[in-house]
């Protein structure tokens, strides 16, 4: 057996110590650029460092501060390696090609960087919030009756955090340019009245008893279907057919018998031109329902001739709105009255209009489970 030399016994410590240093200094790098102070030391990270450090991430009760890397980068040698590699192709928009330096710029690209986290986030089942949030540390007594329901069911699914946990730290983009971008354009369409015998309703309009007749409190309500008879004066007289309750007033008419789906709002001018047409009994309700027509007269801007450039408007608003929390749940989620307690609850965690929301509960609520076609 050859005896190793000097020289040879030299090069394997060199080689040792030199595995050591590159070890130690790897360790040393990635540990000191994933603190916070560095995270933040850039002049683009301003903005997400001011709502951070007003965040309940930042200060709380508890004193137990979630640090940056604690959030964006996963736990485990491996994803903290791959994660870092990532990071050093961002480095080119910060020093060479600088895409969030100023407010503007980065308004500009807050829902793409949130998108981005938000996709990272869930293809590791939101790893980073498990190593600090378990399902089983939970204390269900210690939650409200609602989130303890809502965690047991995530819990059952070992559901992603980050499906319903949005905006904790950073500020949620606002992504509704989209929708309302398609309404304004629908709008623009609809200045001139279709040539088509059946429209529906954009929005909300003002119906009344006779032409050019003074507005009182009647009014369609958003994708409704009617049928037009005459035109005077930029008005059109239009047919409406739905249901009412046979007890009551008579003055809300829905789209189907026995379900909260409005159709039309009348007052007392309206009411003596209702026709009925039918009865039917509602089988859940055992209550009479009776189908009626009735003419009145609107302007004649706010129509389409086709339902379904509306309600890809309405799917836009709701992918847009609820994306932005969780994932987007389907329409069959709820039956057609579910849909109007189902949306209410979410409504503090939302900004629709009084309009915007109208327009996605009527979608929702003929696409709901017991409507659904």
């Amino acid at each position: 057996m050859c005896k190793l030399n000097k020289k040879t016994i030299s090069l394997m410590f060199s080689g040792a110590l030199l595995m050591l240093l590159l070890i130690w200094g790897s360790y040393q790098g990635i540990h000191y650029t994933s603190k916070t102070e560095f995270c933040l030391s850039c002049h683009s990270m301003s903005i997400p460092a001011k709502e951070y450090q007003e965040s309940v991430h930042f200060k709380n009760a508890s004193g137990v501060r979630a640090e940056c890397k604690d959030c964006h980068i996963p736990p485990g040698i491996i994803p903290t390696l791959v994660r870092k590699t990532q990071a050093v192709g961002e480095l080119y928009y910060q020093w060479v090609s600088p895409s969030i330096d100023t407010p503007e710029k980065f308004e500009a690209k807050r829902a793409e960087l949130a998108h981005k986290e938000w996709s990272r986030m869930a293809a590791n089942n939101s790893a980073a919030c498990k190593s600090c949030h378990s399902y089983q540390a939970m204390d269900h007594g210690k939650q409200s009756a609602a989130a303890a329901q809502q965690m047991t069911t995530a819990a059952g699914k070992d559901s992603q955090c980050i499906d319903c946990h949005k905006g904790i730290a950073h500020r949620k983009p606002d992504i509704s340019s989209g929708f309302r971008d398609d309404f304004n354009k629908l709008q623009q369409q609809a200045q001139q009245l279709p040539e088509s015998h059946e429209l529906f309703t954009l929005s909300d309009k003002k119906i009344t008893a006779a032409v050019n007749g003074e507005a009182g409190k009647a009014q369609l309500m958003p994708a409704t279907k009617v049928t037009v008879l005459a035109h005077q004066d930029q008005q059109v007289q239009i047919e409406i057919t739905g249901w009412r309750e046979s007890s009551g007033r008579g003055r809300v008419i829905t789209q189907y018998p026995g379900k909260r789906v409005f159709s039309a709002v009348l007052d007392d001018s309206l009411l003596p031109a209702v026709k009925v047409l039918s009865q039917q009994e509602d089988p859940v309700s055992h209550q009479q329902w009776e189908q009626i027509s009735v003419t009145a007269w609107t302007s004649q801007e706010g129509f389409s001739a086709n339902l379904q450039p509306v309600w890809q408007y309405a799917e836009s608003m709701l992918k847009s709105t609820c994306s932005s929390c969780h994932s987007t749940p389907p329409t069959t989620q709820y039956n057609a009255n579910g849909w109007i307690a189902g949306l209410k609850a979410m409504s503090t965690y939302y900004r629709l209009s009084k309009q915007e929301e109208s327009t996605l509960l009527k979608y929702l609520q003929t696409h709901a489970s017991d409507t659904k076609e």
